[in-house]
């Protein structure tokens, strides 16, 4: 059987490879190189919007004593929208008709109190569960800035852009 020509021709291909035990990574490196570029061009599409947000510490202990200033809270409940001060109760509701909330009227509201207390920066959105996401960011909008004119020219201002979030009382 060694002198068979299946054999023979084994044995000399065989020993024509002799020695060649080499990876090929030109594959591999052409998958890497695709990779690259793919990764480069989708991250450039790619576009995040950060919203800041001061969530309230935790308190051990009792509360300080503060003085008789407004402490602003925007309860978020499905049928309206409360502006409330912390010590004294509700300020104004707003309405939720089927058009939505009257995000204008609060604001216009919010732009009154800002003027009666112009130092004040801090505001409280307690949210009752199951608020949709575009409800929340819209209110934060509404209580951080104003949109009007100014001497004939479009303005935003400020009114409460330090926001904490909470649960909505029961």
């Amino acid at each position: 059987m060694s002198g068979s020509r299946i054999a023979g021709r084994q044995r000399r291909n065989h020993g024509r490879y002799k020695g060649r035990n080499d990876i090929n990574i030109v594959p591999m490196l052409d998958v890497m190189v695709i990779l690259v570029f793919f990764l480069i061009f989708t991250a450039v599409f790619s576009k995040t919007n950060i919203l800041e947000l001061n969530l309230p510490p935790q308190q051990a202990g009792n509360p300080p004593d503060l003085p008789p200033t407004l402490d602003l809270e925007v309860i978020v409940h499905k049928d309206s929208l409360v502006v409330a001060d912390k010590n004294t109760g509700p300020l104004s509701t707003f309405a939720n008709t089927s058009a939505g909330y009257d995000f204008a009227a609060m604001t216009a509201y919010l732009t009154r109190v800002k003027a009666q207390f112009p130092d004040k920066r801090d505001a409280t959105v307690l949210l009752e569960a199951d608020v949709p996401y575009d409800t929340i960011v819209q209110v934060m909008d509404a209580v951080k800035t104003f949109e009007g004119t100014a001497e004939g020219k479009p303005a935003r201002g400020e009114l409460f852009p330090v926001i904490s979030l909470g649960d909505a009382p029961t």
